[in-house]
């Protein structure tokens, strides 16, 4: 049999953990002495495109040793590369199909593994469905990822507790650095999040170790008004020195076309930046006094310094778990993440659903989890993020440095 791997979308500390799943599961079925059917793993460069160019790597020609295989299990990013690509309606036009069919079946490939986030399950489930239709048996799985956290079907994300556990520990930096004056400040925190505030809302995980701030939290699931923030934040003042707001990138201001660029990607997904900024000049011509903002941006997907163990962990399982469902003959399916709400202790099993269910579909921030003024989390958001940040990930140094694992070039075929 043979397998190709490839990574789609945006970056996180998790991807390559969940490639590294996949192999590590292909070539342990290999090795059983029943098993007579050797298990090839091929990686894709650069996703749907790259398959189309036919730019593959075979794993097991680089990933020689354990030490290559853990490196680069904790390498964050894309190893593989990505894309951004969305395959036409098969109705419409469906000659790119047969041209991802023609190149599957070139190279023998049984299985391909596409590791992204809901419109990479839009490829997963278009691309299934119509080789499907072809009468093969060519399977499609997707494996789940996305530092937002807005996949519907799972409890969460691989990759979004390594984003979460950054950004959580760098706004608690932010809070010792803010803290150091006696001139009363604001600092407004920009995350990342276009539809769904799960990234903002986990900064409220620095009360779980005793720290009041952020004192505001700002998500796109909630009505915001400029009028009610500058109200909030003078509040806020009255009680605390140095106020910290965390605001979602995607929250939605009539005034939003003044500061974003207008442009967006190849899903229509607008690049959303600025509203940091533009709070940052409210304040300081409403409250006029000592105010700055920071865009976290790109910083929280791929921060593996400060990656989450359990985050890794649960990336290698939904690779692993989709080898057996390969294995069991499923196609245009998506590996879920389930948590054992009936348990004491925090355990998560792997599942299933159709890739369509999840595709180009948000999940969003529970309603009952933002407090009724619209600039806070409850308790709820604590408990349900702190298990998804447990454990260190030590990285391999060097001269000091994080060292990572990068494919060479003249193995692509």
């Amino acid at each position: 049999m043979r397998f190709a791997v490839a990574q789609s979308g945006g970056p996180t500390c998790a991807i390559n953990a969940s490639l590294v799943g996949i192999y590590k599961a292909a070539t342990e079925m290999s090795n059983k002495v029943h098993n007579h059917t050797p298990i090839s793993v091929l990686g894709v460069h650069n996703g749907i495109q790259g398959l189309m160019d036919e730019r593959f790597v075979d794993l097991s020609q680089v990933l020689t040793s354990e030490e290559a295989v853990d490196l680069l299990r904790k390498t964050p990013s894309t190893a593989l590369g990505s894309c951004r690509f969305r395959l036409p309606v098969a109705e419409q036009d469906d000659s790119l199909y047969g041209k991802i069919f023609r190149v599957l079946q070139k190279h023998a490939i049984d299985v391909l593994f596409y590791i992204g986030g809901n419109d990479s399950m839009d490829t997963v489930a278009k691309l299934s469905a119509w080789i499907a239709q072809q009468g093969s048996d060519i399977r499609i799985i997707g494996v789940p990822k996305t530092i937002d956290n807005d996949l519907i079907g799972t409890d969460h994300t691989p990759g979004f507790g390594s984003a979460a556990k950054y950004v959580a520990m760098t706004m608690q930096e932010v809070v010792r650095d803010s803290s150091v004056y006696r001139v009363p400040s604001v600092t407004i925190c920009e995350i990342m999040g276009r539809d769904a505030g799960w990234l903002t809302a986990s900064t409220c995980l620095l009360r779980a170790n005793g720290e009041e701030a952020p004192h505001l939290i700002y998500l796109p699931e909630h009505e915001f008004s400029t009028v009610q923030f500058i109200h909030d934040v003078q509040r806020k003042m009255e009680s605390h020195r140095s106020v910290i707001c965390a605001v979602s990138e995607g929250i939605v201001m009539p005034q939003s076309e003044s500061y974003r660029s207008g442009a967006s990607d190849a899903f229509g997904h607008a690049y959303l930046s600025g509203i940091g900024k533009h709070l940052e000049q409210l304040v300081r011509q409403e409250i006029g006094c000592k105010v700055r903002s920071i865009e976290l941006n790109v910083m929280q997907r791929c921060a593996a310094h400060l990656a989450s163990a359990t985050d890794l962990d649960e990336a290698e399982a939904a690779g692993r778990y989709a080898v057996e469902l390969a294995m069991e003959g499923k196609s245009g399916c998506m590996v879920t993440l389930q948590r054992d709400a009936g348990s004491p202790q925090y355990r998560v099993t792997c599942s299933h659903i159709a890739a369509a269910s999840a595709a180009n579909v948000t999940r969003t921030f529970p309603a009952t989890w933002i407090n009724e003024e619209g600039n806070d989390v409850t308790d709820e958001a604590v408990e349900y993020f702190l298990p998804l940040i447990q454990g260190e990930v030590l990285p391999t140094m060097r001269n000091g440095m994080p060292v990572h694992f990068r494919f060479a070039s003249n193995l692509c075929w």
